[in-house]
């Protein structure tokens, strides 16, 4: 047996991460838990690649995870991520299959693999409108009128994260977290990646793709259904630019290079995200999604077999 318990794919948006999954547990036997922050709510298809088509692989259907959770307009953060990914983790492990993690959202990954329990630190909405008026200045200020073990640990690079490290000191001030005992992750790590112009050229197609096949009629489904304007823009990306379309701030051809920066912009983010995961000590292993689809699936499974099934 493997000491390894765990594939996880990753890779930035619209590399081919699902299909390589999907190939993998096709070989292995697996089932995919979904990493990707947005593919757990239901209505939300189109404009998160939720292309449940993809996992049907020679007639067979794999199963999937994570996928159509939550109803559109909810919110969903790491905790709850990490609670999901183990029960699911847990049941395919019990079935006697290959768990494969499949996803583009780095932080819930890494949040996995780091294990740390300061995600579970809820959200102080009142603490957080009070911080957003302060500088990042300021923020840093009252960050350090904590004690030292609560901030010590504190990303303090960005508002955002400053403001997340004085909720969780302000939380960890009058309450303790107990930790809860989960089964050790021993992942194996394949990373899908292209040369930034080919990833361009992906994205954009994609985008139009998705645009002619009724990008902007799901975001209206959604609002007629009663989503508010601000958690669509919440969701970002695709959400957020078809909303200022559908209220008339920019034209179509505006949404369309608008978004076409947005998308790539954040895949760079991801890429870049990544490169910190393995700063941090995940070893990746990179394979080019070239245009050989099954020179790529074939280098994915050698990595299996080796890497894998014979770790020891």
């Amino acid at each position: 047996m493997p000491d390894k318990n765990l594939l996880i794919v990753l890779g930035a948006t619209a590399v081919g991460k699902t299909k390589l999954a999907v190939q993998l547990a096709h070989t292995f036997n697996g089932e995919i838990i979904s990493a990707d922050s947005r593919q757990v709510f239901r209505d939300m298809d189109i404009g998160t690649g939720k292309d449940l088509s993809e996992y049907e692989i020679n007639g067979q259907k794999i199963p999937y995870h994570l996928i159509n959770i939550k109803a559109a307009g909810e919110h969903y953060q790491v905790n709850a991520f990490k609670q999901d990914f183990f029960g699911a983790f847990e049941k395919v492990k019990n079935a006697n299959k290959l768990p494969i993690l499949c996803g583009g959202t780095g932080m819930y990954i890494h949040s996995l693999l780091q294990n740390h329990e300061l995600t579970a630190v809820p959200v102080n909405n009142h603490l957080r409108g009070q911080l957003g008026l302060l500088s990042k200045q300021e923020l840093q200020h009252e960050l350090y009128k904590y004690p030292t073990e609560l901030t010590q640990q504190a990303d303090t690079s960005s508002h955002k994260r400053l403001v997340r490290a004085i909720e969780i000191a302000e939380y960890l001030t009058h309450h303790s977290l107990s930790a809860t005992k989960k089964t050790p992750l021993n992942p194996l790590v394949i990373g899908l990646f292209n040369e930034v112009d080919i990833r361009r050229n992906k994205i954009l197609a994609r985008l139009d793709d998705r645009l002619s096949n009724g990008l902007v009629e799901e975001v209206q489904n959604l609002l007629n259904k009663g989503v508010r304007e601000e958690t669509l823009i919440f969701y970002g990306l695709e959400y957020k630019f078809v909303v200022s379309y559908l209220k008339k701030e920019i034209s179509f051809d505006t949404l369309r290079e608008r978004l076409g920066i947005a998308i790539c912009q954040f895949a760079k983010r991801q890429m870049t995200f990544f490169r910190k995961m393995e700063k941090d000590g995940v070893k990746i292993n990179w394979v080019e999604a070239i245009d050989n689809e099954n020179l790529v699936k074939n280098r994915a499974i050698d990595l299996v077999e080796k890497q894998y099934f014979n770790s020891n």
